[in-house]
């Protein structure tokens, strides 16, 4: 049914929430802004560092927002050095799917430094035909990076499926005529992720070989 599989990164395949809530709130102390909440910060997880900062720190000039982005670039690649983990069989998954002939793409509110970066360190690179990045294309859920991958691929948004675990990834998906399957152990709790447009929710990684082939 499903020739295309389209996952977001943070919250999907690796586990790196606290990470991202620590840098953000790390750069609210670098700028003088109030700091949010771990729940706050959380809620953000999946949109453009740009839109995140407007979204997450309202009252902020935009110096501030600037400032802000900056920080938060600052801690994620270079001051924070917490590891991030994949989540439990991403990489055992990722090759069945592979094995059974689906095409892997990757499309995430990471800058490309950072998405990069980590490929490399998972080693996940090569599983990827596509990935595309929010500094490279309007953030979720605007369908562009959709768009710029299944024009890269060649393919029929009708033939794809977003992954994802965040609003924001089951809208894309809507905007672009994809579907989407959401996953409940990441951002966004399940019934968020149905009013958004998810076709259903599993609740670990290692479910979605089942799920696909229950759709055949």
């Amino acid at each position: 049914m499903y020739q295309l599989l389209i996952f977001d990164w943070d919250g999907t395949l690796m586990d790196s929430q606290a990470r991202i809530v620590a840098c953000l709130q790390d750069a609210a102390r670098d700028t003088g802004v109030e700091v949010p909440s771990a729940s706050a910060a959380r809620d953000i997880i999946g949109l453009g560092l740009r839109e995140a900062v407007h979204s997450l720190f309202p009252a902020a000039n935009d110096s501030q927002h600037d400032m802000l982005a900056e920080r938060y670039r600052e801690h994620f690649l270079v001051l924070n050095q917490s590891r991030s983990e994949l989540f439990p069989g991403v990489e055992s998954v990722l090759k069945e799917l592979i094995d059974n002939n689906y095409q892997l793409a990757v499309a995430t509110g990471k800058s490309r430094r950072g998405l990069d970066r980590e490929l490399e360190e998972t080693g996940l690179g090569s599983y990827f035909l596509s990935t595309r990045c929010a500094d490279e294309a309007f953030s979720k859920p605007h369908p562009q990076m959709l768009h710029d991958i299944l024009d890269e691929l060649g393919m029929d948004a009708k033939a794809s499926l977003v992954i994802g675990d965040t609003e924001y990834d089951m809208q894309m998906a809507k905007n672009a005529g994809a579907a989407a399957l959401g996953v409940s152990y990441g951002v966004h709790e399940t019934d968020r992720l149905l009013a958004h447009g998810a076709e259903s929710c599993i609740d670990e990684f290692e479910q979605l070989t089942q799920w696909l082939h229950n759709q055949q």
